[in-house]
């Protein structure tokens, strides 16, 4: 079949399945590395209420990956401080946006305003989005998956082909269980949420560059900003004697005067009114042939600490350049395969930290309260630490099983200076290019502009004499086009290599890396997680590597150019 025939045939290279935040985050990741999408959503409008809304920063420099961050920022309030009250007593505000990221401040905005500007990317970047159908199956054959689906209840069937899909269809996935990838919930008993979205007059700050956490007898609550002026208030506690219902806004008024402290606290003009209780789950897996899941398609997130959609943001980015490279044919089955593993078991590890948290929130006795009462004074972190981690803003998320690792730095000085190791987030830290100071992530995502680039950071140790083999290092990827050498010299220069040279005699960056004094190579994937670290000598080693990820050489080596003239 001709490349022609080939594209005659589907309808799209990805079709994704649900136009929420992560089906479109999905979409538009597609289309910023070229790959053609169709989105299919059953809903014909977006969702009338907020919702998820809010992005930490792990998140946002995913997005800023992908030319999403900034769009979403301009419609989203921008949060430095967290505040935490254990039964009145105030702890330890949390400077959130105390975090070594570009982008240390959490967004808080809303989910139909997040989904719309979405939208409008995705459509502007050439997306295609259908509305109003539902997916009754799911086919897949040797080349591609074909996509049953029906419009209203006896509309006729249809049919849409692809050659990879993504399920991005919610907590109540459709396509899920026909994976054979279900599970079963478990149910948190005897506790109850109930929320609002209005507007909030109090005596604290009504800014909304900052959030509000109340632990009170037999449960937890949080004051959040909501984009256009409003607030979300919930509360999360036994509910025994609470009426399983939506509660009315006199009722939400008075529970939060009491628990806030505040007899002045007044709420109006309500968005939204809700209640609503809590499971948790994880699917078995995140892959079933050339269907993948994202979101909460493979999860049900619990509420704490606002780790859900941040979560599957993950998904839509990881799942994203992993099916780019392979259409373009950069990458071996392993690039591919390692997002289900990866994404797996981040998604399991969350959720069991999410429980921890949950529990320490909602299910205290008195003796926890006193407990943690006591502590309020004490404890600096006490926030960070109820909510069952010290990492809200998501930084930490690294895959240190992943078949993509490999680390073949050696020696005692790794073991004093260990660095960041393959699995982990590349840090971000100060170099200088052209005379100006910059950050490093500048060279790391989309690299000389390619989208799936993966960089490779070259650093020599300050060592005099590591210039050799920083050339051969860069000559030795040159058959893999997508690999994007970096210099990163905190010793003398090094003429020759024709890529960007980043200064860094302050050894800021070599320190990020615990490189000082070793000379090596980095290799960073293009979601900016570590891939590869290896003697800079070794340069053998990382053509390997690179033939074990992408594949055989598909162009000549300069060197081999050279001698062939």
């Amino acid at each position: 079949m001709n490349c022609a025939e080939a594209t005659q045939e589907f309808d799209a290279d990805v079709i994704v399945v649900g136009a929420g935040p992560i089906g479109l985050t999905t979409g538009n990741a597609l289309r910023h590395h070229g790959v053609s999408c169709l989105l299919l959503e059953e809903r014909i409008d977006v969702k009338a209420y907020s919702r998820a809304n809010n992005l930490w920063a792990r998140p946002q420099e995913l997005l800023a990956g992908i030319g999403l961050r900034d769009v979403l920022a301009e419609n989203s309030y921008a949060i430095h401080t967290i505040n935490f009250f254990v039964n009145g007593v105030p702890t330890m505000p949390i400077p959130i946006a105390d975090v070594a990221s570009p982008y240390p401040k959490v967004l808080y905005s809303g989910q139909d305003v997040i989904e719309r500007t979405l939208i409008g990317e995705f459509e502007a970047r050439g997306g295609r989005l259908d509305r109003g159908c539902r997916v009754t199956d799911v086919l897949q054959d040797g080349t591609g998956v074909t996509v049953v689906l029906r419009r209203g209840k006896d509309g006729p069937q249809e049919r849409r082909r692809c050659r990879y899909l993504v399920a991005a269809d919610g907590a109540k996935s459709t396509i899920r269980p026909m994976l054979n990838l279900d599970f079963e919930p478990v149910r948190l008993p005897n506790c109850m949420n109930r929320q609002v979205d209005a507007r909030l007059s109090w005596r604290r700050s009504q800014e909304p560059d900052q959030l509000w956490f109340f632990y009170y007898e037999r449960g937890f609550a949080g004051i959040l900003p909501v984009w256009g002026g409003y607030h979300r208030l919930f509360f999360l506690a036994d509910d025994t004697g609470v009426p399983d219902r939506d509660p009315t806004l006199d009722e939400m008024q008075a529970v939060a005067r009491e628990v806030t402290g505040d007899e002045t606290l007044t709420l109006s003009d309500p968005q939204w009114l809700t209640h609503s209780r809590f499971q948790y789950g994880v699917s078995p897996g995140y892959t079933r042939g050339r269907v993948f899941l994202a979101g909460d398609a493979g999860h049900l997130s619990l509420p704490i600490g606002g780790q859900g959609m941040n979560a599957g943001l993950h998904d839509a980015v990881e799942v994203a350049w992993r099916l780019a490279m392979t259409l373009r044919g950069e990458a071996a089955p392993v690039i591919l395969d390692s997002y289900g593993e990866e994404r797996g078991k981040e998604h399991a590890r969350l959720s069991a930290q999410q429980v921890r948290g949950f529990r320490w929130t909602v299910y205290r006795g008195p003796v926890t309260d006193t407990v943690l009462g006591l502590a309020a004074k004490a404890l600096p972190n006490l926030g960070s630490l109820l909510q069952g981690t010290d990492d809200m803003q998501q930084i930490g998320v690294e895959y240190p099983k992943s078949a993509l690792n490999e680390d073949r730095l050696s020696g005692l000085a790794t073991l004093i200076r260990s660095g960041p190791k393959p699995g982990e987030r590349a840090p971000d830290t100060e170099v200088t290019h052209g005379g100006e100071t910059t950050n490093l992530f500048q060279f790391l995502y989309n690299p000389d502009g390619h989208t799936t680039g993966w960089a490779l950071l070259c650093f020599d140790g300050r060592s005099s004499e590591a210039g050799a083999s920083l050339l051969a290092a860069v000559d030795a990827v040159t058959p893999w086009p997508w690999v994007r050498p970096r210099l990163v010299l905190a010793g003398p220069t090094v003429d020759g290599a024709g890529v960007p040279v980043l200064s860094d005699m302050d050894g800021k960056a070599h320190g990020a890396y615990g490189l000082e004094g070793r000379p090596a190579l980095v290799l960073v994937r293009p979601d900016g997680h570590i891939a590869f670290r290896g003697d800079a000598d070794r340069a053998d080693r990382l053509a390997a590597y690179c033939r074990k990820n992408f594949g055989a050489e598909t162009v000549r080596s300069t060197s081999a150019l050279v001698a062939a003239q």
